[in-house]
């Protein structure tokens, strides 16, 4: 099974990098881009299939394990589709930060590791990331059919005519666009990234009225700091329409590694001049006391004989909603690591996670917990 994000088998194999020269978009602070993010967010999840299809709209996140690998594979919402809990993304690192041979490393632990997710997005290093992707996976000869790979669209060029979701750049609005694709055979599933649940149920709504495929899945950022949509917002749509939480970020973008306790590093992500705004948030107030509420966190890690991001990621894991938690690492002892936490999961006891909710005081509360 292949999924992309409105992103075609040709589209991996030959981008030209040239064309997409959108990298300072993926780099710049938050709060210059915000607006523009909020625009870049259809993850319309296309999937090829060498086989037949079944729909299957009652499906509970059934989860199963791998005998050789150990990795953990779910549903994807309440759609057919089976990911691995664990997926490899690309975002900064495929084209950018590490080079052409290191991605191909990280791809094969991740692959001979039972990962079948692999996340990207035409934006990513201004498409070279998708190029890399693909040329691995060519590389390699694995079989498409046994890859889930999603991208997201929505900046594609300079042109007006090469970014957005218009008609002109993937068949007119969103919904039936996807729909589109999926009945043309190139695709099986679709999803949204950023979109909010008010945004998520009109596509459903959609969808349903007019007879057209609605999405699966939503891919929300969720880590330790970050909780409100996955614990809220999310788990009310699941039950409802279906959809599932595929999420990125388990470490907040190196925040919760531990590598920032004593300040920020010269060789770290934060100490380069685009990620200034990774700087500010870490030494801020409120990144203060992020960090020593991660070093209270520390005895729960080391009292489970795991690493501080191991903890991180198995929390992520232990919300039955989520699906497939994305992640990033730019070399192989951090996905090595960051693996690892498949062997936490188990020790995400009830008591574990009230420990944890003590300490970072966060947890958010939906509207039957309020009337309870």
């Amino acid at each position: 099974m292949q999924v992309s994000i409105a992103c075609t088998e040709h589209n991996l194999k030959s981008r030209n990098g040239e064309d997409r020269l959108l990298s300072k978009q993926s780099s710049t602070a938050p709060n210059v881009v915000n607006a523009a993010r909020a625009k870049f967010r259809t993850v319309a999840i296309i999937a090829r299939s060498l086989g037949t299809f079944t729909p299957q709209h009652h499906i509970s996140l059934k989860e199963s394990t791998a005998k050789q690998t150990g990795m953990k594979y779910r549903n994807l919402g309440k759609s057919g589709l089976r990911v691995s809990c664990l997926g490899l993304g690309t975002w900064v690192t495929f084209g950018g930060q590490i080079s052409d041979e290191v991605a191909e490393r990280l791809m094969t632990i991740a692959y001979e590791s039972g990962i079948n997710l692999f996340d990207t997005a035409e934006v990513y290093a201004a498409g070279k990331a998708e190029v890399i992707l693909g040329s691995v996976i060519k590389k390699k000869g694995w079989r498409r059919s046994s890859l889930v790979i999603t991208t997201k669209l929505y900046w594609g060029g300079k042109a007006e005519t090469e970014r957005g979701l218009s008609r002109k750049h993937i068949i007119e609005e969103i919904v039936r666009a996807m729909t589109h694709v999926i009945n043309q055979g190139m695709a099986m599933y679709w999803g949204t990234s950023r979109w909010s649940a008010m945004e998520i149920m009109e596509a459903y709504s959609v969808a349903r009225q007019f007879n057209m495929i609605p999405p699966v899945c939503e891919q929300a950022e969720y880590h330790l700091f970050q909780r409100e949509k996955v614990e809220v917002q999310l788990p009310e749509l699941y039950h409802k329409i279906g959809v599932g939480a595929m999420t990125w970020s388990p470490l907040a973008c190196g925040i919760i590694s531990g590598k920032y306790g004593n300040g920020v590093p010269e060789s770290s992500r934060a100490s380069l001049k685009c990620y200034q705004w990774l700087k500010e948030r870490i030494v801020s107030e409120e990144g203060r006391k992020q960090q020593n509420k991660l070093k209270d966190l520390s005895p729960i890690a080391e009292r489970l004989g795991c690493t501080l991001p191991q903890l991180a990621v198995a929390w992520c894991l232990r919300n039955e909603g989520v699906s497939s938690v994305l992640l990033g690492s730019s070399t192989p002892e951090q996905l090595i690591e960051n693996l690892g936490a498949i062997q936490v999961l188990p020790k995400m006891t009830s008591h574990v996670v009230n420990e944890i909710d003590n300490i970072l005081r966060n947890k958010p509360y939906s509207k039957k917990d309020y009337r309870s």
